[in-house]
C-alpha cells in the first residue's frame, strides 16, 4: 500500500507541472461555467415567464462526463506508454514493487487529480442552491426552497465511477502502447464506443441484444445516477470496467517483465 500511495503522489504532483494537464482543467471547467450560467439563465426565464421549476446539474454532469471522455485519453496517455518509449520501466521493474502496485499507483494519482477537478465544480451546486433559496423562491414562492440533494450526490458518484473506469481503461491501454499518441486514440476510440456506439449491435443482432444495452456506459450514467437512482447492477458495471482496465496494464507491464 505504501508503495501506491508514493507512486500515486508521485503522479499527482506530476500534473501540476505539465501543460497538458492545466489545459484540460481550463477546458472543462470554461465549458462547464458556461452551461452552468444556461441553466440558471433557464431557470430564471422560465420563472418569469410562470413556469417556475427547480434547476437540477443533471445537464451538467452530463456534459461533464462527456468532456471527460475526451480529457482523461490526454491524461492518461503518457502514464505507462511514455515509461516504456524512455526506458525508465526498466528501472521501475527491476524496483521493490508489484506490477499491480505500479498500475494501480499510476491510475490512483490521476484518479486524485480528477478528484480535484470534481471538487472544483462543487462551487456550482452551492452557488445554485443558493438561488434556488434566495432570488429564485421570491419570484416563485410556491417552489420548494433548496436544489435535490439526493439527486446531486447520485450524480456525483456516477461521475465520479465514469472517471474511475475512462481513467482504469486509459491507463491499461497505456501500458500496452510505447507511443503516447497512439495510446490516445485508442483510449478515445474505447470511450466512444462504450459511451455511444457499443448499443448500435443491439438493433442488428436481436439476441444480444440486452449483452450490447447493457455495455453501453450512458445508460448506466445518465439513465440511473443522473437521474437520482442507485442501482447494484450500475455499481458492478463501473467496477467491472475498473477491473478490467487495470487487469489489462497489470498484464502488460507483466509482460514486458519477462521479456
Amino acid at each position: 500500500m505504501r508503495n501506491i500511495w508514493t507512486i500515486a503522489k508521485r503522479e499527482y504532483d506530476h500534473y501540476f507541472i505539465t501543460p497538458i494537464a492545466y489545459v484540460v482543467a481550463f477546458v472543462v471547467l470554461l465549458i462547464l461555467g458556461f452551461i452552468f450560467f444556461a441553466v440558471i439563465q433557464s431557470a430564471s426565464q422560465s420563472a418569469l415567464y410562470g413556469y417556475p421549476s427547480v434547476p437540477d446539474l443533471t445537464v451538467l454532469m452530463w456534459w461533464f462526463a462527456f468532456l471527460l471522455m475526451f480529457g482523461t485519453p490526454a491524461l492518461t496517455m503518457r502514464l505507462l506508454a511514455e515509461e516504456a518509449r524512455s526506458g525508465t520501466i526498466e528501472l521501475l521493474l527491476t524496483a521493490p514493487i508489484r506490477d499491480y502496485e505500479l498500475v494501480i499507483g499510476k491510475w490512483l494519482g490521476s484518479f486524485l487529480f480528477i478528484l480535484t477537478l470534481v471538487a472544483a465544480t462543487l462551487i456550482y451546486p452551492i452557488m445554485l442552491n443558493g438561488i434556488v433559496i434566495g432570488s429564485f423562491t421570491v419570484l416563485t414562492p410556491m417552489v420548494s426552497p433548496g436544489i435535490d440533494r439526493q439527486l446531486l450526490l447520485s450524480s456525483y458518484i456516477g461521475l465520479i465511477l465514469v472517471a474511475a473506469s475512462f481513467l482504469a481503461l486509459g491507463v491499461g491501454i497505456s501500458a500496452v502502447f510505447t507511443n503516447q499518441i497512439a495510446a490516445f486514440f485508442v483510449s478515445l476510440i474505447t470511450f466512444l464506443g462504450l459511451f455511444f456506439l457499443i448499443g448500435i449491435p443491439a438493433n442488428l443482432v436481436p439476441s444480444g441484444g440486452e449483452f450490447f444495452n447493457y455495455m453501453v456506459m450512458r445508460t448506466h450514467f445518465d439513465g440511473a445516477f443522473n437521474m437520482g437512482s442507485i442501482k447494484l447492477t450500475d455499481v458492478v458495471y463501473f467496477l467491472s470496467l475498473i477491473a478490467l482496465g487495470l487487469f489489462t496494464g497489470t498484464t502488460a507491464v507483466e509482460i514486458r517483465r519477462w521479456r
